[in-house]
This record gives structure tokens, C-alpha cells and sequence, in this order.
């Protein structure tokens, strides 16, 4: 079977990397005000060129910043927008890990006004990337629209502003798509959506605190498909864009549970992106029979390779469960990735840098067995 060329590859990842101590280090006196933001972007800078080179070294198509500029997935792209404001946490946050569960208070999003969107949000980040790869295509990640909404339902949205939640949702795609312009004329090919919403619809738990904040979980699906649809419209051809979905990652730790079921047609079928990367390292995440929902041409990158712990799976286990996926969605259509990014926020996951090589080393290993 032929080798991919274009993105999603064979052997692909989700985007954030572990931090180094540097960074962490300067970061750190940023804060205290010990040095100023253009000596910690010369640090980042610095950790970003080592961290692109990891990933081509270890043998893969694509290669991220490793979200080394970013303090959360989300929030720093969010809190760009006009309009946008990140606000203290009020609502905690479990997360379940093998050892116990994790109380974390998450800082919010609220919507004060009218959204726009005046510069590129990540156009500056990509064009170093670009300067920063040699062999890997580069790939930018930002959170999916549906994070502005999700999290605050309509509280969280200014009313007087947005009277009407169907002009909401027309700004916040209209805004989204002005950035995807914005890096297309920058020559980017490779975006991902970090889309976590449909997973936590799949747990009966977070549904029932979807209706809760006034929201319908069996509707919500299609409107966040609209919205998605809207705000990656402007993409020209040669963009590729995925989307990722997981339950949760914070210091190895995970929100949901529950397969894919309850949002599969929707999710594959709905919505515009070329691509899914599905968390499936753990029986948290269900089966593969969902997957029968997908259509020719769309691919699958299977997340079967965990994030959260160091413990590396064997080949002939990963391989064992590619031909499970198999049963659902052709081969052809199939790659591999770990199931989330190794750290979500700049805590990162419980694991070490070598074991984070490691599993990406053995992602490309396999990939290359499996697909040649």
C-alpha cells in the first residue's frame, strides 16, 4: 500500500509535545517579570527548532510546535478574538486518572460583546514553523470553534450583544474563517481542530449537564457541525483540515467516557474536514463499530497509542487492533497516531521525554509495516 503523501499521514500526532525545563524556566520569570516577552519568545523559538527536529528525526511526515508557545489547548488562541474574555474558574473539573481523580479548576471563557477578529491569531507561529522544518510538512492545531459556546451555554454569552444565538454562531464562524484565510495566505496545508465537545457528548454524565446550561445534547451536534462547516469554509483546496476528539487530558487524566455512538453519523457525516483523529487507547473510548459511518474518502487516524502513561504498546497489540478498525472502515483510509497530545496544558503528562520518543518512534514503525 502506498505511502500518503498528503496529510492526515500514516504516522501522524496530535500536536502538543512535553515542555522542556528551559522553557518552563522562562516562562516562569516572564511571570515575575524578570525578563520580557521577546526574550521568552527567543527561548521559544530556540525549543521549538529542537522539538521540530525531534519529529522529523524520529521519522514522521508532519511536524508541529509542539504548542510551546501556548499555556492551555485553548485559551490562548481564544482570549485573541475581540471580545473573548478568559475569566476565573467557577465550575470543578474531575479528572479521573489510574491512581485517583484529580480536582482542577479551569479557567472559563465569556463572550462580552461583539466578536472580531483583528490579526491573525496564529499567523506569526506558522511562519517561523515553516522556517523551522526541513523535512516535515508543518501542521497548525487551534481549538474547535465549539469551545467558545460549550463550556457556558448561553450564560456565558453576552445578551445584549447577541440577543439572537443564530448571529452568535454566524460571527464566531465568521471570525474563525477570517483566521483560516489568514493562514492560508501564509501557504499553510495542514490544520487540525482540536474538537473535545463530541467526545464529552458520548458520556450520559456530561450530557445530562448539557441540559443542564439549557442545551439539547441530540441537537447540539448539528449545530456545532454548522458551525464548524462555516468556519472552515473559506479554506482553499490544497488546505487539508482534521479534527481531533478526546475526553479530556490533564496530567494524564481524562473527563469522559463513552464510545462514539450517540454522534457518529453526525460527526463523520455532517461535518467538512477531510479527517478525524479518534481517541481509542483505552475501552473508555468504545468500539470501532462506529467507524462503519464514515465515507469513502475521509480518513481515520487512530489514536491507539496513549499519551497518559509510559508504559510503550507492543507492535503486534497495535497491529492487532488496525485490523479491527479494519472490519468498519478500509484499510486504505486508516492511520495511526497516540490519542491526544503528551501535554494539553504546560504541565504536561506523567510521562518522560524518552518515553514520548519512544511512542512516537513506534508509531512510525508501525505505520510502516501496516501501510509499507
Amino acid at each position: 500500500m502506498a505511502r500518503r503523501t498528503q496529510p492526515p499521514f500514516r504516522a501522524d500526532h496530535v500536536g502538543s509535545l512535553l515542555r522542556p525545563q528551559r522553557l518552563l524556566d522562562a516562562r516562569e520569570k516572564k511571570k515575575r517579570r524578570e525578563i520580557d516577552a521577546a526574550t521568552l519568545r527567543k527561548v521559544e523559538d530556540e525549543c521549538i527548532r529542537d522539538v521540530v527536529k525531534l519529529q522529523e528525526d524520529v521519522g514522521l511526515q508532519c511536524a508541529t510546535d509542539g504548542e510551546f508557545r501556548r499555556t492551555f489547548w485553548h485559551l490562548d488562541f481564544l482570549e485573541q478574538f475581540t471580545n473573548v474574555t478568559v475569566v476565573p474558574p467557577s465550575v470543578k473539573a474531575s479528572f479521573h486518572t489510574e491512581e485517583g481523580d484529580l480536582e482542577f479548576m479551569p479557567p472559563g471563557i465569556r463572550v462580552d460583546g461583539k466578536l472580531g477578529h483583528p490579526k491573525g491569531i496564529m499567523t506569526e507561529d506558522y511562519a517561523f514553523l515553516k522556517t523551522a522544518v526541513k523535512t516535515a510538512v508543518p501542521k497548525v492545531c487551534i481549538p474547535s470553534p465549539s469551545t467558545v459556546h460549550f463550556r457556558g451555554g448561553r450564560k456565558a454569552i453576552s445578551e445584549k450583544a447577541y440577543p439572537d444565538m443564530a448571529q452568535f454562531y454566524a460571527d464566531l464562524g465568521r471570525v474563525y474563517s477570517e483566521e483560516v484565510t489568514a493562514l492560508a495566505k501564509r501557504g499553510l496545508t495542514y490544520l487540525q481542530l482540536d474538537e473535545v465537545n463530541f467526545a464529552y457528548l458520548c458520556d450520559p454524565k456530561l450530557r445530562e449537564q448539557v441540559r443542564g446550561i439549557g442545551e439539547d445534547p441530540e441537537q447540539l451536534p448539528h449545530t456545532y457541525a454548522r458551525l464548524i462547516n462555516s468556519a472552515i469554509a473559506s479554506r482553499p483546496k490544497n488546505m487539508t483540515i482534521t479534527m481531533h476528539l478526546c475526553r479530556g487530558n490533564f496530567k494524564s487524566g481524562w473527563v469522559a467516557e463513552g464510545g462514539y455512538d450517540p454522534v457518529a453519523e453526525v460527526l463523520f457525516n455532517e461535518i467538512e474536514v477531510d479527517g478525524y483523529f479518534l481517541e481509542y487507547d483505552t475501552p473508555r473510548a468504545g468500539s470501532f463499530a462506529p467507524l462503519r459511518f464514515v465515507p469513502k474518502g475521509k480518513m481515520v487516524v487512530l489514536g491507539l497509542v496513549t499519551s497518559k502513561k509510559g508504559q510503550l504498546e507492543s507492535v503486534d497489540e497495535l497491529k492487532r487492533r488496525i485490523d479491527e478498525a479494519a472490519k468498519y472502515v478500509p484499510l486504505d483510509q486508516l492511520a495511526l497516531s497516540p490519542q491526544c497530545g503528551f501535554s494539553s496544558t504546560v504541565e504536561g503528562n506523567r510521562i518522560t521525554v524518552e518515553e514520548e520518543i519512544h511512542k512516537l518512534e513506534r508509531i512510525v514503525q508501525v505505520a510502516r509495516e501496516v501501510w509499507g
